[in-house]
């Protein structure tokens, strides 16, 4: 048996005894003689400073894994929600996946945002089970794959910044005047410009004038159409119904042509959209970079 290393006896009622490191005997005493307690103890040694520090960084580096687990998951549901708004926006019913079809810019976005989905949601995967598993290489990889994406996506969001003005009413005017060829199916651009019109109700970018300055339709159509058969307003409810009054409506009669531009119907139907995709861009950025802190903070403490 080893000695005492620490035996505090105080008079009075109640004596207090503290013992600190190694096994013994601890005698405690009432001085007037009604308590006497003779027992052995063996308590651990008194903490160190060092272990105190590596018990608090034991604790910081479950709390950064566990963080890091939920950021990930995060980054995962991140990933499934612009897989599937990319999926939504290529077999829409309603009109969208030609709206994109007669941008090529749009449609690059769209591919983009698929393959950013696509990209997050391995990553969200591959990020879970680096933080579970404490793997080091795992966690090097995550971080310089999540680097990658996270300068992919500012730059696309900086080339969007700069190319925003081709999205605009001039340009899109610009486009229709120049290429539309009327009912010419076998035309891609056109093909889709009549499809988007047909969907929306709409006629031209800015109403049905924009097809006076159309040369190529005009020259195709030897002037005998005031506009094409897309902005000509059909029964209700009937995306490809029966015309309310064909030649009428080629003849330029108002009360038979959709008047409203398709640039304001589009961009209304759009804008919802447009904020709910911002937003959820800026959230995944943000997260990502939070991310890439927790898995470097991470990759430094595991032993």
């Amino acid at each position: 048996m080893g000695g005492f290393s620490e035996v505090l006896c105080a008079k009075g009622p109640r004596s207090p005894v503290s013992v600190f490191g190694g096994c013994g005997r601890v005698r405690l005493a009432r001085v007037w003689g009604q308590l006497l307690i003779d027992k052995p103890v063996c308590l651990g040694p008194r903490p160190s400073r060092s272990s105190r520090w590596t018990t608090m960084e034991g604790d910081c580096l479950s709390c950064m894994k566990y963080l890091m687990f939920v950021f990930n998951f995060l980054i995962f549901l991140g990933g499934t929600c612009l897989l599937g708004v990319g999926i939504w926006v290529m077999v829409d019913p309603t009109g969208f996946r030609e709206i994109i079809a007669a941008n090529p810019l749009l449609l690059t976005g769209v591919y983009i945002l698929l393959a950013m989905g696509g990209l997050l949601f391995l990553l969200g995967f591959l990020g879970c089970c680096g933080a579970v598993r404490e793997n080091k290489c795992l966690l090097l990889f995550f971080f310089l794959f999540i680097l990658i994406i996270f300068l992919a996506e500012l730059s696309a969001a900086i080339l969007a910044f700069i190319f925003r003005e081709n999205l605009t009413r001039e340009f899109f005017t610009k486009e229709l005047t120049k290429h539309y060829q009327g009912s010419n199916d076998t035309d891609v651009f056109s093909a889709t410009w009549n499809s988007v019109m047909i969907t929306f109700g709409c006629c031209g970018v800015n109403g049905p004038e924009d097809f006076k300055l159309a040369s190529v339709f005009r020259l195709l159509s030897l002037d005998s159409e005031e506009v094409p058969e897309a902005c000509c307003q059909r029964e209700p409810q009937a995306r490809d119904g029966v015309l309310l009054s064909r030649e009428d409506c080629l003849l330029g009669q108002s009360q038979f042509i959709n008047k409203q531009g398709c640039y304001s119907v589009i961009l209304n139907a759009f804008e919802t959209y447009v904020y709910l995709a911002g937003a959820l861009a800026i959230g995944v950025l943000a997260i990502e970079l939070f991310v890439m802190i927790f898995a470097m903070c991470l990759f430094r403490g595991i032993q």
